[in-house]
């Protein structure tokens, strides 16, 4: 269930569906889970200005950063026929400078060390948000308030020109993923033309096109004013600053006109619609789409909760049939998009490869009338309310982002008008009863239902008040403090690093292991994911569902993940239940069943899940280039395939676990809201008694250099190309890395960085081009990344290439970008470590890397300390011009004759790295 409306339709609709719930009668223990759930309260001050502004205040002082949140009432539901698009584009332009700051706004954030900053535009509001450094507030405050109150006079026709293209490409790299175009259509078949929700939020081609300066300057003008504005000030700071700060840089603001508020228009549909479309996509998806009452309703609130029973972990009932025991299916979705006006109840059901629509569509069909005919049980019940109300908890650790307590008190004020209404939700959630969340699918999801099934599309081949002035100085920055950890270790050798964090009541555990993908070298590619995902299908004592269905009633859930070099299992509970989630973790490190039926179903999802990357382009380049660079030989290079996943059997996994998952050379990171006074005996307890034979030994990975080549791998009627290159550059050095770091942030590691403000802001060729630093204890691999609009796919190489070469020779790293970098590295640090698994992973750096305690207080002075000449020789130690791997993936038909016109060696391959005609 979604406690706030976040616009995150297209992300259910496009990503990979969450899963689900069910299960038999809750006992006295389950149902007192949710009594001990902890009731949530963000406290606030609220204020109105003079001119209409309103502000809220909320002050928690555990770091020194604020997150600024200001939200506009004005969305896509706004625009008239003909001005589609404009709230979107509006949000880009609103980036790139006002009257008294005329620059790009990340150019003034990043120096400043902002974290989590961002703006986005939804059918409903327009939000810019940033956390900023408590010394920073007043110079984001005039900021944000030049752009409320001064943004008129620095439009002009370049701006306005450069965002057109910025959001055109953001549109073409949107419909040009595997299913993008899917919300065109749901948008066009739930919703009448002359709805408000009758067209996309991004807008359509030829209204961007020909929107005129004048017109979007009226735009701004009528919906922009601080009357229909939400300022959320919420962290390191009191009601009392805030009001004057609030005054000083927006009470001199006209208040803006009056603007007509439309109210609820449901849309309730009758009867049932269908449309089917294909798509160069791997597998069948099913789209059901019903239309249902707003955000805020007692109806969205149920039937979000009826949604979770259908989907959100192993054992709900569409993944429990669909794709656990008839296995025709490889995901399951379920959930309501809310929205102001009226929401949305959405199912997604992926069709196994080569699967049968009809009979998955039968089968969610007979789960889905017997829900509604016979209701849920009481433990479903009793297991989403405590899964929503948990949720909740873990959002409200952050003071700032999606779903954090500043976007909670702002969505409540502008969509309900209290910054608390979010309580009425909680409560809702607290007290519903299985016959309200059967009614409420009863009136809303028996009719109006619109089914769209997208379907591979063929492999057709053919024949060839403030001083304006002067921006205010920042203070003094607080220097950034890494938490204070404390260490133990258990009587079998595991290694306990714990840092308390006692702001919400909730822990996390990850447990380290000297593993990773390089750990299956010499092996089957794929293995390590496979045995790390095995854990948590079932132990000698409780099977996939069971854990899963456990875990569910206590809030708390159970990852895996890998890295290059080391394999980590997670647990995240509430305090109140570790001790019972402690027991089924421990049972899922120290008893795996690996039987051979589970094994069979999670290789037909990880197959059907490489099949899926093979189709994306973005995908398809992130998968090969580290092949065509290490090598695949090198344990880094190594590609997972149908086949090396088809191969592995139940023997792998056990010698895989007993080989590398083992306790001798384990550390267990806790963080959270525990002592090691009360931690040690419960993993004492649980883990002490686990034994294993000592973990294999592996030497950091020693790569030759990769051989300079240029590959083209064709997708056919791709909307963009995406380009990528990249070269091995030595292992992690601490005499240099803090250069290296400095370096790559500004070449191509942040928003204005020399790639991004080439490709994305001076030629429009891309959303956005970035640099990074494959991490790994052996060969690292630099790489860079840009998706490009298929016409300029020449000519954007050949931008890459010149940028690539320029700085390590006649445009070396000049003291001003060295200098906007050193501040973005640092200043951002206070707000790197809000949420606990931030944290954790910074302990597990601190472990991978076997770097001191003390790295993170000294990597301020590391950072300051780069110079230019250091900075120019960590861009040449990183590019390598004549080791540079090239890969780019499009549509061959249309690119390969300008590339070919660049004198390049062109090697055509498939998405396996393969030669190809």
């Amino acid at each position: 269930m979604k406690l706030f409306a976040s616009a995150a339709v297209a992300a259910l609709l496009l990503a990979n569906p969450v899963l689900a719930q069910a299960a038999p009668k809750p006992s006295a223990k389950v149902t007192g889970q949710l009594a001990q759930l902890p009731s949530v309260d963000i406290p606030y001050t609220k204020f109105t200005l003079a001119n209409g502004l309103t502000v809220i205040v909320h002050e928690d002082h555990k770091a020194p950063i604020v997150a600024v949140n200001v939200w506009y009432h004005v969305g896509s539901k706004n625009e008239p026929k003909g001005r589609t698009g404009f709230a979107h584009l509006f949000e880009h332009l609103m980036f790139n400078g006002s009257e008294n700051f005329n620059d790009d706004w990340f150019k003034a954030l990043e120096k400043l060390g902002a974290t989590d900053m961002n703006g986005t535009t939804n059918e409903d509001r327009t939000n810019y948000f940033q956390n900023v450094p408590t010394a920073a507030l007043d110079q984001v405050l005039w900021l944000e308030s030049d752009r409320m109150g001064h943004l008129v006079g620095a439009i002009d026709k370049a701006k306005l020109d450069e965002q057109r293209g910025v959001v055109q490409n953001e549109k073409r790299q949107g419909q040009n993923q595997p299913y993008g175009q899917v919300w065109d259509v749901v948008t066009a078949s739930t919703y009448d033309a002359d709805h408000p929700y009758g067209h996309t939020v991004i807008g359509e081609m030829e209204d961007l096109d020909a929107a005129s300066l004048d017109d979007v300057k009226d735009w701004f003008k009528k919906y922009y004013g601080p009357a229909n504005a939400v300022l959320v000030l919420a962290g390191d700071i009191t009601p009392a600053e805030a009001k004057a700060k609030a005054e000083k840089y927006f009470g001199d603001i006209p208040s803006g006109p009056p603007v007509m508020r439309q109210k609820a228009w449901v849309a309730k549909r009758t009867g049932s619609q269908r449309a089917e479309m294909q798509d160069r996509v791997p597998q069948s998806r099913i789209y059901k789409v019903w239309n249902i009452p707003q955000y805020g309703t007692a109806e969205s609130d149920y039937l979000a909760l009826l949604g979770d029973v259908l989907v959100s972990d192993k054992t709900s009932r569409l993944y429990q049939r669909l794709v656990y025991t008839d296995q025709i299916a490889t995901n399951v979705g379920a959930g309501v998009s809310d929205s102001e006006i009226g929401s949305q109840f959405v199912v997604t059901l992926t069709v196994k490869p080569g699967g049968d629509v009809a009979a998955v569509e039968k089968a969610f069909d007979e789960e889905f009338q017997r829900l509604l005919r016979d209701g849920p049980t009481p433990e479903e019940v009793a297991k989403v309310r405590t899964l929503t109300l948990s949720n909740f908890v873990r959002g409200v650790e952050r003071i700032g982002g999606f779903g954090g307590k500043s976007d909670i008190l702002a969505e409540s004020q502008v969509y309900l008008g209290s910054p608390d209404a979010y309580k009425t939700s909680l409560e809702r959630v607290r007290g519903a009863t299985a016959a309200q969340l059967q009614a409420a699918g009863k009136a809303w999801l028996t009719d109006g239902d619109f089914t769209l099934t997208v379907t591979p599309f063929p492999s057709y081949t053919t024949t060839a008040g403030a001083d304006r002035k002067t921006m205010p100085e920042a203070g003094p920055t607080k220097a950034p403090a890494f938490v204070k950890l404390e260490r133990a270790t258990l009587s079998n050798g595991i290694k306990v690093i714990l840092a308390e964090r006692h702001e919400t009541p909730q822990v996390r555990l990850g447990m380290l292991f000297d593993a990773g993908v390089a750990a299956s070298a010499g092996d089957k590619a794929g293995l390590t994911s496979i045995t790390t995902s095995m854990l948590t299908e079932g132990t000698k004592n409780r099977d996939g569902l069971t854990i899963s269905r456990e875990l569910a009633q206590l809030g708390a859930g159970i990852n895996s993940g890998s890295g290059q070099d080391f394999t980590q299992v997670t647990l995240n509970t509430l305090t109140t239940t570790l001790d019972p989630a402690l027991a089924i973790y421990a049972d899922v490190l120290k008893n795996p069943a690996f039987k051979p039926e589970d094994l069979d179903r999670l290789k037909k999802q990880a197959i059907a899940g490489v099949q899926q990357a093979k189709q994306n382009p973005q995908a398809m380049s992130s998968r090969i280039l580290p092949v065509l660079t290490y090598g695949p030989g090198s344990p880094y290079g190594q590609l997972t395939t149908e086949a090396s996943l088809a191969s592995i059997s139940r023997d792998d996994l056990v010698r895989f676990q007993t080989t590398w998952l083992q306790p001798k050379d384990a550390t267990l990171v806790v963080v959270g809201d525990t002592t090691m006074q009360a931690l040690l005996p419960k993993l004492e307890a649980q883990l002490g008694g686990w034994t294993g034979a000592q973990s294999k030994t592996k030497a950091p990975v020693q790569a030759p250099p990769s051989k300079g080549a240029v590959y083209l791998i064709d997708k056919p009627g791709a909307q963009q190309s995406v380009i990528a290159a990249g070269n091995l550059l030595p292992p992690r050095d601490p005499n240099d890395q803090a250069a290296i770091d400095a370096f790559n942030t500004l070449f191509g590691g942040d928003f204005v960085s020399r790639l991004n403000m080439n490709l994305r802001e001076d030629k429009h060729w891309s959303y956005g081009a970035f640099s990074g630093v494959r991490d790994a204890r052996g060969s690292r691999l630099f790489l860079i990344r840009a998706p490009v609009q298929t016409d300029k796919t020449a000519e954007s190489f050949t931008e890459a290439r010149k940028e690539l070469t320029d700085i390590i020779g006649p445009r070396p790293v000049t003291p001003a970008e060295l200098a906007k970098a050193q501040n973005s590295l640092t200043l951002s640090m206070p707000g790197n470590w809000e949420t606990g698994d931030a944290v954790a992973d910074s302990i597990g750096e601190l472990v991978n890397y076997g770097l001191p305690d003390s790295y993170f207080d000294e990597y301020p002075a590391d950072v300051r300390a780069v110079s230019v000449e250091s900075a120019t020789a960590a861009a040449k130690k990183a590019i390598k011009p004549d080791e540079l791997v090239w890969v780019i993936v499009g549509d061959r038909a249309v690119i390969e004759p300008k590339l070919k016109a660049l004198k390049l060696d062109i090697k055509v391959i498939d998405a396996d790295g393969k030669p190809a005609q």
